[in-house]
């Protein structure tokens, strides 16, 4: 054993010089050789595969940029749209809008999309190259329906996820601009269905909320329920407040429009909501219904296919019905609005995605608006003079000149002269005709 023990180490350092001298052979011997003709073969082409794969990669990355621009842009692009009594097509909103709604003051026209953003368009743009707006942002949500104060100061919006009302108010800069600004408490939550439309009465004294139940809600300003309404319609289709503050009225499954007086004391105080009066008349429920600007005409617009222009200047605390004055055959189909221009001369009426307007004193069709977007029509309004119609769609909105209101007033003031009036009297009459046929002109030039 101390043999072995001695002669194990002279044999290991035998093993490791062998070892390194055969390894600075083949070392020599490599050098000496030079570089293999398929190594340098194998390095050109690792090479050359590199570049490949590089091009292939930015050839895939490039037709990806490619087909997101394009399908980017195919969302983007709006639905084509033209006529000849087309003012303007208003566009700004990435998404659908819902609801539009003019200032009393006739300065400006709210619209509310799913992009998360109220938007408030100049009127006085409509027929400029350039319509301007500003942008009020619905912090994680989204507007459904939007409406102005009686002042124009300020708008409120219910909110499609919250389910409740939230109150912007508008302030002008020094360069003219607007700035928005958010209530710091939204109104408390009180519907169990969704809402169908929010309204705020002309008086300043309380906002209403209908849902799609049979319920409306009665506000004060502060957010507190003054009264709530049942319908009993099975479900409501549409409601609002009269332009004059005094009404709140509904339609649905049921085929009349219910009207109720929100009744106040002489110093402002909330008093009880009292029903006024119904239209009946239809054969099936009404879609939608418009008042005139002094609530004294109301148009109506049902599934039976008809709609009826309504006399509601009555004496409703004695019983008197209104009167009903036209009943007109249109086409009609879910969903479908009705819009009664301000002086009450033109109806308008939007089913699916189109419109037609007719003169409210002989019932008669005048224009036609086919395909007017590219979704179904959500909402439809006059503005306050009773110049322009709006709609919306999708994420344009249509303005259109009210030319059936031109030619009903040339054709009315007309009749008029034909009558003894005094000097006065005749000269208002001819400004009227002539500026009703200065702006028909217009139209007609600037289209031709």
């Amino acid at each position: 054993m101390a043999l072995v023990a001695g002669l194990s180490l002279p044999v290991a350092v035998l093993v490791a010089v062998s070892l390194l001298l055969g390894a600075l052979i083949l070392l020599i011997s490599a050098a000496l050789a030079g570089p293999r003709p398929e190594a340098e073969g194998s390095g050109v082409d690792h090479e050359e595969s590199s570049i490949v794969g590089n091009g292939v990669a930015e050839k895939q990355t490039t037709s990806k940029k490619q087909k997101m621009q394009r399908f980017r842009k195919e969302r983007l692009q709006q639905h084509v749209f033209s006529h000849p009594v087309l003012a303007a097509a208003l566009k700004g909103h990435s998404g659908n809008i819902s609801c539009l709604d003019f200032s009393s003051n006739g300065k400006y026209l709210a619209s509310c999309s799913d992009d998360r953003t109220v938007r408030v368009w100049s009127t006085k743009d409509f027929l400029e190259r350039e319509h301007r707006c500003m942008r009020a942002n619905v912090e994680l949500d989204h507007a459904t329906h939007v409406r102005f104060s009686p002042d124009s100061r300020a708008f409120i919006t219910w909110l499609a996820n919250e389910e409740t009302v939230r109150v912007f108010k508008m302030t002008k800069k020094d360069d003219g601009s607007l700035t928005f600004s958010a209530s710091v408490d939204d109104f408390p939550k009180k519907h169990r269905f969704p809402v169908i439309n929010i309204s705020i009465a002309e008086t300043g004294k309380f906002i209403m909320s209908a849902a799609s139940d049979t319920t409306i809600l009665i506000w004060d300003l502060k957010g507190e329920v003054m009264a709530t309404i049942n319908t009993n319609q099975m479900n409501n289709a549409f409601a609002t407040v009269s332009p004059c503050g005094r009404f709140v009225a509904s339609c649905g499954f049921t085929p009349d429009v219910k009207v109720w007086e929100v009744c106040f004391t002489k110093s402002g105080e909330f008093q009880e909501v009292l029903r006024a009066f119904d239209l009946k008349g239809h054969s099936a429920g009404v879609y939608s219904f418009a008042f005139s600007n002094d609530s004294r005409r109301m148009a109506t617009v049902s599934k039976d296919g008809t709609w009826k222009l309504w006399d509601t200047d009555v004496e409703y605390k004695k019983q008197q019905d209104p009167y009903l004055l036209l009943t007109i055959k249109c086409d009609v189909a879910d969903p479908c609005h009705i819009a009664l221009s301000p002086d009450a001369r033109v109806v308008a009426i939007s089913s699916g995605f189109s419109i037609s307007v007719y003169n409210a004193k002989t019932g008669e069709k005048e224009e036609e608006f086919l395909n007017v977007h590219g979704e179904e029509i959500a909402d439809l309004a006059f503005d306050v003079n009773s110049r322009f119609l709006v709609s919306s769609g999708d994420r344009a909105i249509r303005v259109f000149h009210n030319v059936v209101g031109y030619r009903a007033v040339i054709t009315e003031m007309e009749a008029m002269l034909k009558k003894p009036t005094s000097e006065a009297m005749r000269e208002r009459l001819q400004q009227q005709i002539s500026n009703a046929q200065s702006a028909l002109d217009s139209v007609c030039t600037k289209k031709q």
